[in-house]
């Protein structure tokens, strides 16, 4: 901990597939779990398409969660078995629910030069995460801030509310502060809140960040400082939530509440059970992407604030 600033340092990790790519994730860590409902941060790129052969992950299941997808430069093609298709392209957010069960696939497309973004997860209460699996798509209109610009995927920020449905108090936003430019933004004060640094480094509350590495705010505070000290536009992901009441476990590409469950969700996806559906349209070589083992340990809970360090709850 810096001052008021936890600052929460990245791991490189292979996406899945055959064509694997490296993402820096940020969330979850032993430090720390989530912030608010969000669980899991991915921030990769930019990274040459035709150097690193880009991203194609095949079709693979989740239960509990809703994914965030937002780019800041390329192309992804997207299907689910919501029966969607969609391009997800920079400045436009892809929301997909998994609720009771969901499966997706995800290609960089061939007009993608240079693929760079972030995908995010926010882990669904007990109220929420049976639902039907859905799908939405929302362009944010930009929101000039006086030497900085919002977009507002999720929640409220400086007056605008985004029309997402989501199913617990968040916040998710993408902030570019001009160069040399100081950021005051009246926040939540029962809101935890993390920044992630995209480009260029920021200081948040006095304390400076590095590219991919992310902040943490504990609730308490109504204002943000956010500052560019540099000469080029800088980028963050501003995410924020009440912290989440209820023990989660996550392992592979599941959140459940159980040990027991989490194994359910593996024996019915490998089984090809109708729980996650069928993705029509997928051309890659694998046509599912199959679970890994389980851990040889009881999968344990993780919590807001963290419990003790379980590192065989991370798949």
């Amino acid at each position: 901990m810096v001052g008021d600033v936890e600052v929460i340092t990245s791991r490189e990790v292979p996406l899945g597939g055959p064509r694997a790519m490296t993402v820096r994730r940020t969330l979850p860590q032993r430090a720390r779990s989530l912030i608010g409902a969000w669980c899991f941060a991915d921030h990769y790129g930019p990274d040459d398409v035709s150097r690193t052969g880009g991203m194609d992950v095949p079709p693979h299941p989740h239960t509990g969660l809703q994914t965030v997808s937002w780019l800041f430069s390329g192309a992804i093609e997207h299907r689910d078995t919501t029966g969607a298709h969609a391009v997800v392209r920079p400045g436009e957010l892809n929301l997909m629910t998994g609720g009771s069960g969901v499966a997706h696939s995800e290609v960089s497309t061939t007009e993608c030069d240079t693929l760079h973004g972030v995908q995010l997860w926010t882990a669904l209460p007990e109220s929420a995460r049976h639902l039907p699996r859905s799908f939405v798509h929302h362009v944010p209109e930009p929101l000039p801030l006086g030497g900085a610009t919002a977009r507002v995927l999720v929640g409220t920020l400086a007056g605008h509310t985004s029309p997402v449905p989501t199913h617990s108090p968040l916040l998710g936003a993408e902030l570019v502060l001009e160069p040399g430019r100081e950021l005051a933004l009246d926040v939540d004060p029962g809101f935890e809140h993390g920044v992630l640094v995209d480009q260029e480094p920021v200081v948040v509350q006095g304390t400076e960040l590095a590219p991919a590495e992310l902040g943490y705010v504990a609730p308490g505070v109504a204002r943000l400082h956010l500052t560019n000290p540099g000469d080029r536009p800088a980028r963050v992901m501003l995410l924020g939530g009440e912290p989440f009441g209820e023990p989660v476990v996550m392992w592979w590409n599941f959140i459940g509440r159980s040990h027991e469950e989490i194994a359910a969700y593996r024996d019915e996806w490998e089984a090809g059970s109708d729980r996650f559906g069928q993705v029509e349209g997928y051309r890659g070589e694998v046509q599912r992407l199959p679970a890994p083992p389980l851990p040889t340990v009881r999968l344990k809970a993780r919590m807001s604030p963290p419990g003790p360090a379980d590192p065989s709850a991370w798949g």
